[in-house]
């Protein structure tokens, strides 16, 4: 007997209309769901006019136990969808474990894309996004908050973090010590509602407004990686590293153009000079136009 299938599907964050035909037809078709709160994943299928269909709990206080249950289900051919209250399975989330147990044992997971609240959040913040990490909810015990900041101080990438409205003051001030008063910050809010909103301001600047005004909603922060000092050798080494990176990709098959644009944003390099500098060094496969 085949094994059934894990699909990975995202549901709104608070706008119903950006539920996906596609992710509507998996919910239709699966045998079971696996949500991790059954009364507003009932409530999620009764607006969206879904079919009902058996539901089962899964959330962090039964992971271990409910996975391996779920498991079992599909390795007998049974089909699953894993939904999460709001957002995308598995990011920041338990479903992270049944994926690391379906993977191993055979059972195919499937993402059925929508909607990411950090992805969201990012795209509107106006600050870099070529390159970021996800850094989610920070602890609430001090002392492993404090050493997870330490350890970003000298991070680059636009960082992504989660709050809650209760926690968002403290957390504010512990960015603004970390990263310093400058350091710039977008926060969205309520995505997709009726009150979405996003603020642009510095970490100093975002701690003054909030001390002034309640914060509501969950929040989803981008924070300004630091900034980097980069030497003339420092340049040359990167610019070296991502040719190397360039060549790779197009003698397997990758258009110049495409090599170039992908590698340029890893690394961090001016695509122009990229271009430029892999034409001059014989890779001319497979041409693609005058330039960029």
């Amino acid at each position: 007997m085949p094994v059934g299938t894990l699909y990975l599907v995202a549901t709104p964050i608070g706008n119903l209309g950006d539920f996906s035909p596609r992710a509507r037809e998996v919910m239709c078709q699966v045998d079971f769901i696996a949500a991790e709160d059954t009364r507003v994943t009932k409530k999620l299928m009764t607006a969206l006019d879904l079919p009902p269909k058996p539901l089962v709990s899964y959330f962090e206080h039964n992971r271990r136990q409910r996975g391996e249950e779920i498991l079992a289900r599909l390795l007998d051919g049974q089909n699953c969808a894993l939904v999460t209250d709001a957002g995308t399975p598995a990011v920041s989330d338990p479903g992270e474990d049944l994926v690391a147990l379906c993977a191993p044992a055979g059972v195919p997971v499937i993402p059925v894309p929508g909607c990411c609240a950090a992805v969201c959040a990012l795209a509107a913040s106006g600050l870099p996004t070529g390159r970021w990490c996800f850094e989610g909810f920070l602890s609430v015990n001090k002392k492993a908050r404090r050493e997870h900041l330490d350890a970003l101080k000298n991070e680059t990438r636009t960082m992504i973090f989660y709050e809650a409205p209760h926690k968002l003051r403290a957390t504010l001030a512990d960015l603004c010590a970390a990263f310093g008063a400058d350091r710039r910050i977008s926060l969205s809010r309520e995505l997709t509602k009726l009150h979405e909103e996003t603020l642009r301001m510095t970490l100093a600047q975002a701690v003054d407004y909030f001390e002034q005004t309640p914060p509501r909603g969950e929040f989803v922060l981008i924070v300004e990686g630091a900034s980097q000092v980069v030497t003339e050798q420092d340049e040359d080494e990167r610019m070296m590293q991502a040719l190397a990176q360039v060549q790779a990709r197009t003698q397997a098959g990758e258009t110049l153009k495409d090599a170039v644009k992908m590698v340029s944003a890893d690394c961090g390099v001016k695509k122009n000079a990229l271009y430029q500098l892999a034409l001059h060094n014989g890779d001319s496969t497979p041409k693609t136009g005058p330039g960029l």
